[in-house]
């Protein structure tokens, strides 16, 4: 199925315009790296060129190789580097230039460090913190082999969302994630967030993977039971043939169900569900349209009151 024609709902226009170049420049001079490229996201045009604002770019932390070989995914695996010390204030000067109210940080696994890198992301959300009292912050977090004194790390930093993405339903997490991810170690995450920390906590879910409609509801079903406010579907892509090959081309009418699903029957705080959604897309826009909708304050919502 994954080399047949991809349909037109799948087709994206390449990233191009001002504000895409001057983004991309910022994040050269300061050396850092974005999940945006480096798993090729289609909507990386439509983020960083931004609609009403400032656009939206997620900042890979940690390197640009990860310790893992998730079947779906384009980053590249093994050889990682040490951490660079500068990289939290680096990408707090990103932040600074590029203009941005609301910030994706996300990672590559990091096995082969002690802390799996949970101190380098507690200190890079305090660091953008520190120098941008306003800004809201989104962690997209690794699970940290479920450890929960390393998840604990993220949370004390305090983050307005923690998110951190289930991927696919249970059956399928292998061969979709790496044999060392797995379900109940996902949701164990997502629920000491949800339990220990004040953030909105949120996960993603690819279809298209050979689910079945049973247990797509029943992962909805899994995450709202462990107190997840947020959650985002979008379809699988298989970014080389020697990746994970897609099983299905979902279409878009299917994913408004899942998002009335989700948003109407689970009482999901916001849904983001389409074949081009990924978990960091429109991120901001998504999240001050839903939690800031009665008229709430930005302050408010770093004070994370729960919007009904």
């Amino acid at each position: 199925m994954s080399h047949a024609r991809k349909p037109e709902w799948l087709k994206t226009r390449p990233p191009a315009g001002e504000r895409f170049t001057e983004i991309r420049e910022t994040l050269r001079d300061h050396d850092l790296n974005t999940v945006c490229e480096e798993a090729n996201c289609p909507n990386l045009g439509e983020c960083w060129s931004g609609r009403d604002g400032p656009g939206t770019a997620t900042f890979m932390l940690m390197g640009d190789r990860c310790s893992r070989g998730c079947n779906f995914c384009d980053v590249e695996t093994g050889g990682m580097a040490p951490l660079d010390p500068e990289e939290p204030e680096q990408v707090a000067d990103a932040v600074a230039e590029i203009g941005l109210d609301y910030v994706v940080l996300t990672s590559v696994d990091r096995d082969d460090l002690p802390d799996q890198g949970a101190g380098h992301f507690a200190r890079t959300i305090e660091a953008i913190q520190d120098r941008h009292p306003g800004i809201l912050v989104e962690a997209l977090t690794p699970d940290f082999q479920g450890d929960p004194d390393l998840v604990g790390e993220v949370l004390d930093a305090e983050p307005d969302v923690f998110a951190h993405n289930v991927e696919t339903v249970d059956r399928l997490q292998w061969p979709v994630r790496d044999r060392r991810a797995g379900y109940e170690q996902s949701l164990s995450v997502l629920r000491q967030a949800a339990r220990e920390g004040d953030a909105y906590v949120k996960t993603s879910l690819m279809l298209g993977v050979g689910e079945y409609d049973h247990e797509v509801y029943q992962t909805l079903a899994d995450l709202q039971s462990v107190g997840v406010d947020i959650v985002t579907l979008g379809q699988s892509l298989q970014p080389s043939r020697s990746h994970l090959e897609v099983s299905e081309y979902v279409h878009p009418d299917a994913f408004d169900t899942w998002r009335r699903v989700a948003e109407d029957e689970l009482d999901f705080l916001y849904c983001a569900s389409g074949p081009m959604v990924r978990s960091s897309y429109r991120a901001g826009e998504l999240f001050v349209e839903s939690v800031l909708r009665d008229g709430a304050s930005v302050e408010a919502a770093r004070r994370h009151a729960r919007v009904d």
